[in-house]
């Protein structure tokens, strides 16, 4: 079982992968992909961002690893929990 720090961790690294690829990346993209990867990320900056602390990290870390995911068109979409 993963630490809630550690689960933290591998959010914050796949959100830097999917701004470093935003933002460096010249070519040009699919509007409905980057849509659904706005999408997700904006599903888990709501949640995690509720007033009362009350946020899923279950939710968080799928709503970030479909946003990496759809970005990167990979299997990079490693389970969160072991």
């Amino acid at each position: 079982m993963q630490t809630k720090e550690m689960r933290l961790r591998r959010i914050q690294h796949l959100a830097y992968e999917i701004m470093d690829e935003m933002n460096l990346k010249k070519e040009p993209r699919q509007f409905d992909t980057l849509r659904l990867v706005i999408d997700n990320l904006s599903r888990a900056i709501g949640d995690l961002s509720d007033p009362l602390g009350d946020y899923s990290l279950d939710y968080i870390e799928e709503k970030v690893g479909n946003a990496h995911y759809l970005l990167f068109k990979s299997e990079k979409k490693i389970p969160f929990h072991s």
